[in-house]
């Protein structure tokens, strides 16, 4: 791996800040874009434009909350693709819809520019940490080219498919998380109601092999009231939608992940930027109160 290659962030926030500095622990450099010019990270120079970012860097890496921010930061005259000169490799690791993933594709091929949809599985301290799981949709080529990058962030990258695919298999994946965080609250909202002791029953479900390491994490959080963003609320909301949507453009019926995603619409509104783990202490709070 060449150590003179430099990143280009478009989106510098809690998941890609942490990208970089793995990645400049393996030998890259990094350049970033946000649309109030400025991040986390006190290292790295911040360019006014994602063309900036994009004539700058040898590889554009997109990290960016949702369809729209997407847009924004690709397309037009100060967009990245306008920055990107032909055989550019540019990296979406946002999770966004698959029409939106499969815009960026098509644009990036009248250009000739090779596009992957690598959205990643992990929240904050997997990307601390660089085990971050990248679901990547792209050609073997573009994988191969992509690899450094993605061994730098995370411990596993599956390629999911052709381009497109990543950004599927990133739907499924969190539609069973937030499933799944929706049954814990639920039935810790039963056991509180029923009157079992409280710290009893966060200890039990802690020791309970039906309950993934991952939700086991959120259970400790909600035991002590610390929805502290590892996964803010308002992004789960937002993967749910796209889900959703992309469910019944396939008329494939899903009426939990519907119902899921009802419940994480009104944690949004009580806490959008809190951890979507915040769900537990809604729910605990309605049932604390129950005349």
């Amino acid at each position: 791996m060449s150590t003179a290659k430099t990143i280009g962030f478009i989106g510098f926030g809690a998941m890609a800040s942490r990208m970089a500095a793995n990645l400049k622990k393996a030998g890259f450099a990094a350049v970033a874009y946000t649309p109030s010019g400025k991040g986390g990270d006190e290292n790295t120079a911040f360019l006014p434009s994602p063309a900036d970012v994009a004539k700058t860097a040898d590889i554009v890496l997109v990290c960016v909350p949702d369809d729209e921010a997407l847009s924004a930061s690709m397309y037009g005259p100060q967009g990245a693709l306008a920055g990107m000169p032909e055989g550019g490799l540019l990296l979406n690791t946002s999770s966004v819809s698959p029409e939106a993933a499969q815009t960026l594709l098509d644009a990036g091929q009248k250009l000739k520019i090779s596009v992957v949809d690598c959205p990643v599985s992990g929240s904050t301290p997997e990307a601390d940490s660089a085990n971050l799981v990248v679901l990547a949709g792209g050609s073997e080529d573009d994988m191969a080219r992509a690899k450094p990058v993605f061994d730098a962030i995370g411990r596993l990258t599956i390629h999911a498919g052709p381009a497109g695919s990543g950004a599927r298999l990133k739907l499924v994946i969190n539609g069973i998380m937030g499933a799944g965080l929706a049954a814990v609250a639920e039935g810790i909202a039963y056991g509180l109601a029923a009157g079992l002791d409280r710290t009893m029953l966060f200890d039990a479900l802690d020791n309970m092999a039906v309950i993934s390491p991952h939700h086991k994490r959120k259970i400790k959080m909600a035991k002590e009231g610390d929805f502290s963003p590892q996964f803010p609320t308002r992004l789960m909301q937002k993967d749910m939608r796209l889900l959703l949507d992309a469910c019944a453009r396939l008329a494939v019926p899903v009426p939990t992940m519907a119902a899921v995603t009802q419940e994480l619409s009104l944690t949004r509104r009580a806490a959008a930027d809190a951890d979507y783990s915040a769900l537990i202490g809604v729910l605990e709070n309605i049932v604390a109160n129950d005349p």
